[in-house]
């Protein structure tokens, strides 16, 4: 079963690089730009068919990592017609941005599905406290009170409850400041304490409340649809700015054999419960990951591409493609030999465990 469940790995990483791919690929086709190779996973060919028709090689490769759209004039100069250097700006733009726009809107496609294949949805209404709850009003100290509505929390606005629920995690291992809506009356609760919990040296807040559930209908789905997007959109870059600011390490970091491991356990739990929405919902997650990622102004990520073509189009004038080319290498060797620490941390992760 394990190796079933490495499979399901594999094959959840490589959709979303087909995905990805798939947006260059038919952006560049719909601009007319030369494609020489579309192919899955980085590597030797595993299995390779070169279309007659248009001269494009379609390729799996051994390693499911990665993959790759190589198109003429890409990172090098090219008087081809087709080439993409030859293609007006915006359209470049388009189809370097495509990868990513295609990453996003499946994560919110299989967002929609989720949602409206869930049990319930809950709100943002609180309904009441297990015994113990720090949270709660008490004679002593403001809190929450049952039927309380959040409506921010440390003024920054709460629209559903996976929105809620993020806040509370993000911010509430210390005592955080509650907007609600009470009696019909908005008021501010100051240094609420919610529990706490540490995982991998990071303190998380936890909600210690119930909450009402939702009735169900296509305006809340569309609205939760909406929102759990949104935020999860937010914790990736919230993720990378605790990254940089130092509340996160390199031990929070996982890379290829960390995910795989994360998802062979949710494939694994799915087949034990017999419900896969926490398998689904880490396929959007990361799905949304690598959307955003990708659109980092970081040299060799289409958003550090999509600069270059930026500073082009203010000034009308192509950069030097060996220049560009270099500056993407090294950006791309930056970007492996940390993919190669990651590795080496999650492997020495597994050993120990």
């Amino acid at each position: 079963m394990l190796l079933l469940y490495i499979l399901v790995a594999i094959l959840m990483f490589g959709s979303l690089i087909f995905i990805h791919e798939l947006g260059h690929f038919l952006t560049a086709r719909l601009f007319q730009v030369k494609i020489y190779e579309f192919a899955i996973g980085m590597g030797p060919k595993l299995i390779s068919w070169k279309s007659k028709k248009n001269d494009t090689a379609y390729s799996l490769r051994m390693f499911p990592i990665g993959g790759f759209v190589s198109m003429a004039g890409e990172d090098e100069e090219s008087d081809d017609e087709g080439s993409l250097r030859n293609k007006k700006v915006w359209q470049r733009i388009i189809i370097t941005a495509a990868g990513s726009v295609f990453n996003l809107l499946i994560g919110l496609i299989v967002m929609f599905f989720i949602v409206v294949f869930s049990a319930n949805i809950g709100s943002t209404k609180v309904s009441a406290f297990p015994e113990g709850a720090l949270s709660v009003q008490t004679e002593t100290k403001d809190g929450l009170l049952a039927n309380d509505e959040i409506l921010a929390i440390n003024g920054k606005k709460v629209h559903v409850f996976y929105d809620m629920n993020y806040k509370i995690s993000r911010y509430g291992a210390e005592p955080v400041d509650i907007t609600v809506l009470r009696d019909g009356k908005e008021i501010t609760l100051e240094n609420i304490v919610f529990p706490t919990q540490i995982e991998q040296g990071v303190t998380f807040g936890m909600r210690d409340f119930y909450v009402h559930l939702e009735e169900k209908n296509l305006g809340i789905i569309l609205k939760t649809t909406y929102y759990q997007s949104v935020y999860t959109v937010r914790m990736v870059y919230d993720s990378l700015y605790d990254l940089i600011t130092g509340k996160f390490g390199i031990q929070q970091m996982s890379g290829p054999v960390g995910i795989t491991n994360v998802i062979t356990d949710a494939a694994q739990d799915a087949v034990e419960t017999k419900d896969g929405s926490y398998l689904f919902m880490l396929f959007v997650v990361l799905a949304m990951n690598l959307g955003c990622m990708n659109l980092l102004p970081f040299p060799a990520l289409d958003g550090g591409r999509i600069v270059f073509l930026a500073i082009e189009g203010i000034r009308r004038k192509p950069l030097d493609a060996r220049i560009e080319g270099y500056i993407h290498f090294v950006g791309m060797a930056l970007l492996l030999l940390l993919m190669l620490i990651i590795t080496f941390k999650d492997i020495f992760t597994l050993i120990i465990r």
